[in-house]
Order: structure tokens, then sequence, then C-alpha cells
């Protein structure tokens, strides 16, 4: 999926006039993604072993934060302007 969005987001360089916007919207859109499966895997984790319950929601916690900051990587990004 990170290859098609690296080709949409080079695609759209090479037409000129990318704005932050753009940048920010397709991150955006990768860390929504990517925190819903890692919620539903959570989730099914939990309901497969809840003895575990406490690991899960740990590491998913972890997980959610690392997808989140992509998203701020490209907030970054969208107010230097590139």
């Amino acid at each position: 999926m990170s290859n098609i969005i690296l080709a949409a987001s080079e695609a759209a360089a090479a037409a000129g006039g990318v704005s932050g916007s753009f940048t920010l919207a397709i991150a955006g859109a990768g860390a929504a993604v990517g925190i819903g499966l890692i919620g539903m895997k959570a989730v099914e984790a939990v309901g497969r072993n809840p003895g575990a319950s406490g690991k899960v929601l740990t590491l998913s916690i972890i997980g959610m934060a690392l997808a989140e900051a992509i998203a701020i990587y490209a907030l970054i990004l969208a107010f230097q302007g590139r």
C-alpha cells in the first residue's frame, strides 16, 4: 500500500504544485488505516485470549502511537510547504 501512496505522491509532484495539504491528507489517511487495523487486531487478540489483554493493550497503544507519528511528521512537512 505504501508503494501506491508513494507513486500517487510522485505523480502529483510531477504534475506540479503539490501543496502541504496533499501530503497531510495522504499521511492522515494512512495513519487512520493503520490505527484502525491495529485496533481491529487488538480486539481480535483479546477475544481469542482474554488473559493477555494487558500485554495486547500495551502493544496496541505503542503501535497506535507510532502510526500517529506519521501524521504528525506530515503535519510538520505541510507547515514547511513540502
